[in-house]
């Protein structure tokens, strides 16, 4: 460990020097865990990931793939000799097989489409996986590629998804591929989307989701459980309640399904909790909540700003079938749990407070491959023993950012618990500078997340941190209704946003102010998406604030409701369409209050967002500027929505420089 005087501040080009791990999987014999790493280019406008391969008996790693290529997925045969794995190069996406001993790859399928993670078939034969061609698999001409179609003709109201842009004309489907003969073949047809495939432990049956409702676009959570044999044919349902499913598993005795899920299709989104439940595969025995006094969301929901997250969980059963393994978010952790196959309250392998990002179980499952992040460390790999209070025998296997991090002055991070004006008793992460001088009065800065019904948690966050890194006091802190805290805090702000969590934000701008080392006429606020729309009505509420940066932001909930790719789906979340509800919609829109915003304002808005379309930006920049208010506007070309989670890298160091040069300007 290097001394203090020796280490030099964190920079925002940090954030282009860190590892990340982006995947793991651990073979059936528990000696060796694959995972990804992700880095990125020096130019910082491209990222790359990289298969590595954990030896648990020597304690070693070796790097296995090479190159300009974006690699993930990762999958172990099932007599751990092989890795399947999805891979990116030259534009293209593929299959390919690689050795667990380490050599040359090989591609097995490539196509102009996107694939699943691939299962092995228990025969170690086949895989399968979810797969959507792109429009333009069939063009031969490449140049066509990149052009514009003539036209567009839009039928459907899901035409469009953030990240993704217009979204192809084919849906996903359950494939197989024979490895053997590099054949494809889909398992179901149609014009409904199948996905999240689980095989069954004899090999003959294929579990899936879909939502073959009458219209999946505006009833996105009326899913259903299917099966499909192997070699294809007739689909059939497994009766489950109305409501959503994800991450279907099967039992060791191929009996029974397990899956994430409620029972409330017309659900605002994140409120009711996803729990466990279990069902017999001929709907005997019939579907049963077994997680139902379990008040947590059985997903993970902690944000941080080093990739995407919230993709599905896997769900493990023992090999006797008695329990089963999931995570859940809990009061600003991802937490390991399991519970009884037969019902009843989970119990917590985790204790210390963490973020579980990733994990895997195989074979005799008596220990998970973990990717595990807290306030000082943006992941690495750990085994947990799976039984109950397991992190007291946990072993950390790799420490990525060791050599970088040991060079820098980390910030002081703490959890705090404050007051709310009803006394609510909120949670916060205080950032304080490093080396900070306790007689010095210095600005302070309020972070609000995005979702809203996500948390803020006990994970790695670069941007709090070098902001704090630069002569902040960064609070972050988790108002009602967000995640982490049940439902009845979720579901808090339901139908009237800018009540309850405007004034627990209030509540911790008082905090912050009551700080001794804190100066209160030096405050900031800064949030995105969610984040932003409370930003945005923040300043059009109070003038405590001395400078605001609100991003990728909703604004005007009226338009919001037709412009985003996803806003006509928020009729339950503000009490119906805005023609329903048009009061409403004005009293919960920041727009509606912007004559009244004194702080200087700075807009930052990606051009290719589509879940918050910039017009939200626009209407807000011109209305403002029209008011003569203090108002300015950046806008980054091309970037979707989550630019400062995994944009283009320039672009996410200058988002950064951006908002520390408006806070600089205001603040200090």
């Amino acid at each position: 460990m290097k001394s203090n005087s020796k280490r030099r501040l964190l920079a925002a080009e940090d954030l282009c020097r860190l590892k990340i791990i982006t995947g793991l999987a651990i073979s059936p014999d528990e000696t060796r865990i694959a995972y990804t790493v992700e880095t990125i280019s020096e130019d910082c406008r491209k990222y790359f990931a990289h298969i590595y391969m954990y030896e648990i008996p020597d304690g070693e790693s070796r790097q296995f793939t090479f190159g300009e290529v974006h690699d993930g997925g990762l999958s172990f045969s099932p007599d751990g000799k092989q890795i399947a794995f999805v891979s990116t190069r030259n534009k293209k996406t593929g299959i390919y097989l690689i050795p667990s001993d380490g050599g040359a790859e090989k591609k097995i399928a490539e196509e102009d489409g996107s694939f699943s993670r691939p299962l092995w078939t228990p025969d170690g034969k086949s895989l399968v996986f979810s797969f959507r061609y792109n429009d333009s698999y069939k063009e031969t001409d490449e140049k066509k590629k990149s052009e514009a179609p003539v036209y567009r003709h839009i039928t459907r109201l899901m035409y469009r998804l953030d990240g993704l842009g217009f979204l192809p004309q084919d849906r996903f489907h359950i494939w197989k591929l024979e490895i053997a003969a590099g054949r494809m073949t889909p398992l179901t047809k149609g014009k409904y989307d199948d996905v999240q495939p689980a095989i069954s432990p004899d090999g003959k049956m294929v579990a899936f989701v879909s939502n073959r409702s009458v219209d999946p676009d505006i009833y996105p959570l009326r899913e259903d459980l299917y099966l499909v044999s192997i070699a294809g044919g007739k689909e059939k349902r497994v009766p489950t309640p109305a409501g959503p499913v994800a991450s279907p598993s099967f039992s060791p005795d191929g009996k029974k399904i397990a899956y994430l899920g409620h029972q409330f299709p017309d659900d605002a989104w994140g409120v009711h909790n996803y729990h466990l439940w279990t069902v017999g595969l001929e709907g005997k025995p019939a579907a049963k909540d077994i997680t139902p006094k379990f008040d947590r969301q059985c997903l993970d929901q902690t944000i941080n700003d080093l990739g995407e997250g919230h993709d599905w969980p896997a769900l493990y059963w023992s090999p006797d079938g008695k329990r089963l393994y999931f995570t859940a978010s809990d009061t600003g952790s991802t937490h390991l749990f399991y519970v009884s196959s037969k019902g009843g309250l989970p119990s917590r392998i985790t204790k210390q407070a963490c973020h579980i990002r990733a994990y895997s179980l195989n074979g005799k499952k008596r220990y998970f491959a973990v990717n595990r992040l807290d306030l000082r460390n943006p992941g690495d790999i750990y085994i947990i023993p799976a039984r109950y209070d397991g992190d007291r025998e946990a072993a950390r296997l790799t420490e990525l950012n060791k050599v970088l991090l040991n060079g820098i002055k980390i910030p002081t991070v703490k959890e705090i618990w404050f007051k709310g004006y009803d006394g609510t008793d909120l949670q916060g992460w205080l950032v304080t500078p490093p080396e900070m001088n306790r007689n010095r009065k210095y600005p302070g800065i309020l972070e609000i997340h995005g979702g809203p019904r996500v948390q803020y948690g006990f994970t790695f966050f670069h941007e709090m941190l070098y902001l704090a890194s630069r002569g902040y006091v960064v609070l972050y802190t988790n108002p009602r209704g967000g995640a982490g805290r049940g439902e009845l805090w979720a579901g808090s702000i339901v139908g009237d946003w800018g009540s309850l969590d405007y004034i627990d934000c209030m509540a911790a701008a008082d905090y912050l102010e009551r700080l001794p080392f804190v100066d209160k006429k030096r405050l900031g606020v800064t949030g995105g998406s969610y984040g932003g729309y409370m930003t945005n009505w923040i300043v059009g509420h109070t003038d405590r604030f001395r400078a605001a940066v609100t991003q990728r932001s909703v604004v005007n909930l009226e338009s919001f409701a037709g412009s985003s790719d996803i806003g006509f789906l928020d009729r339950v979340e503000f009490g119906g369409h805005p023609w329903e509800n048009p009061d409403g919609y004005r009293r919960m829109s920041p727009l509606t209050y912007a004559k009244k915003v004194k702080t200087p304002l700075l807009i930052l808005h990606n051009e290719s967002d589509l879940r918050c379309s910039i017009e939200q930006a626009e209407e807000l920049y011109a209305t403002l500027k029209l008011m003569k208010k203090r108002v300015e506007f950046v806008r980054f070309p091309e970037e979707p929505h989550g630019l400062s989670r995994h944009g283009r890298p320039d672009r996410r160091l200058a988002r950064l420089d951006w908002i520390l040069k408006w806070f600089d300007r205001y603040l200090k």
